[in-house]
């Protein structure tokens, strides 16, 4: 065991059996840093984070590449949801040194914390124009000890940027129905109008923007504004972004038609994508929406409130050791759960014999709008759900942040005391 056998962080104790000699962000181990002379190799990531799982496989629970990372480095990980003023900080480098962020995010600092080189994920052999994690680590450590003035000349660079965009950074404009105008024009000008949302792939549910953009048209700021929420809220229900079954977003879709998601679950996105539910069915008394929304509640009520009466913080994208696996149907696994409504449900969900992710099927509203009675989608989502039941299940990260508790109970609030009547579990 390393030395995060006794953190309270899920993500850390992950880790505490890995070959490498992780430490956490602590004065110990920045002392131990600058008494050996050795730089930092800070991973930080998330228990609910697959490509974190997929570098800890390949690379951390690997014997060689533990080695070559104790013998060279001061190895820290950190759970991103547990110090998000770390995150911030590294992530910032990183999107300053490579145009791109996300986690795992692998940062590589001076003994005095700061940036020099990093990235996100590494592979384990070189490939897709990525160099491998052992290569990386070789080539740093071997600059570290012979290029000691490159090194100090790049950590001298990312001092000066951060204090460049300190200095950058706009005072605070005044709000006025002009600069929300702005804004709202704005969020239109990105709207993909035929998927719903905003951009390209990868795609994110982006709820505040949504929010914002219905609230301009209730000010008659924006008049597409009700059409874009309303429309970007329908497309993600009805894709393979919403669990189906079991109610509830998964965090994003890696692709731009919202139907291939990252399967982890986050209680901030649905806390989000509840208040913007309830917003618009005020808005609308749109009936699907509001089932959306009482099943997202029923879902954080059943599978994400802790008995102290808290909510945890998400759940995992991999069970079983494959990423989705407890979301997924082939259509024999529909047939044998779903009996006679089988097949009018494998038309409703999109499922083939060849699958839409990997020989399985994502389910999703293949035809827009629902066709199926609504009785018979009921029937068939308990049933799919008690199928379910017997897969090995996502592990859930039992954090309580106080934050996204606060997102959660907001959303719940607004869901309970909605003006046209009660919505929730």
């Amino acid at each position: 065991m390393n030395h995060l056998a006794n953190e309270v962080s899920p993500y850390l104790r992950q880790h505490a059996a890995n070959p490498v000699d992780w430490f956490p962000w602590s004065a110990d181990a920045l002392d131990r840093a600058r008494r050996e002379d050795k730089p930092i190799l800070l991973s930080i990531g998330y228990a609910a984070c697959h490509w974190c799982h997929v570098m800890a496989h390949e690379s951390f629970e690997d014997a060689d590449t533990a080695r070559l990372m104790n013998d060279a480095f001061v190895n820290i990980k950190v759970d991103r949801e547990e110090r998000p003023d770390l995150d911030a900080i590294y992530m910032s480098a990183v999107q300053a040194m490579t145009g791109h962020g996300g986690w795992p995010m692998t940062m590589f600092l001076t003994p005095e914390g700061v940036p020099f080189y990093g990235g996100t994920y590494f592979p384990p052999e070189d490939r897709h124009g990525m160099p491998s994690f052992r290569r990386v680590l070789a080539s740093v450590a071997s600059a570290y000890r012979d290029r000691r003035g490159d090194i100090e000349a790049t950590a001298r660079q990312i001092r000066s940027l951060y204090a460049d965009t300190e200095l950058r950074m706009p005072a605070a404009l005044a709000v006025s129905a002009a600069l929300l105008g702005t804004a709202a024009r704005g969020i239109a000008h990105g709207y993909d109008a035929r998927h719903g949302g905003f951009g390209g792939a990868p795609k994110f549910p982006h709820a505040m923007a949504l929010d914002f953009a219905l609230q301009a048209w209730r000010r008659g700021a924006l008049p597409e504004g009700l059409e874009i929420a309303r429309d970007s809220f329908r497309a993600m229900a009805r894709g393979g972004i919403y669990d189906q079954v079991g109610g509830g977003f998964h965090r994003y879709s890696v692709d731009e038609r919202w139907l291939v998601p990252h399967f982890e679950k986050m209680l901030y996105d649905n806390a989000l994508l509840i208040r913007l539910g309830v917003h618009l069915h005020q808005a609308t008394g749109d009936a699907e929406v509001r089932r959306v929304v009482e099943d997202t509640v029923a879902w954080v009520a059943g599978e994400m409130t802790s008995p102290e009466g808290g909510f945890h913080s998400s759940l995992d994208a991999d069970s079983g050791g494959e990423e989705g696996r407890f979301y997924v149907w082939t259509r024999d696994e529909l047939d044998g759960a779903l009996g006679s409504d089988a097949a009018a449900m494998a038309d409703h969900w999109g499922a083939t014999r060849a699958g839409n992710f990997e020989g399985a099927n994502i389910l999703h509203v293949a035809g827009g709008a629902p066709a199926v009675a609504g009785e018979t989608v009921r029937r068939a989502r308990a049933a799919l759900a008690d199928a379910r039941a017997r897969r090995v299940r996502p592990a859930r990260d039992e954090k309580v942040i106080a934050s996204w508790n606060g997102l959660m109970l907001r959303a719940l609030a607004e869901a309970t005391f909605h003006a046209d009547g009660y919505i929730g579990a």
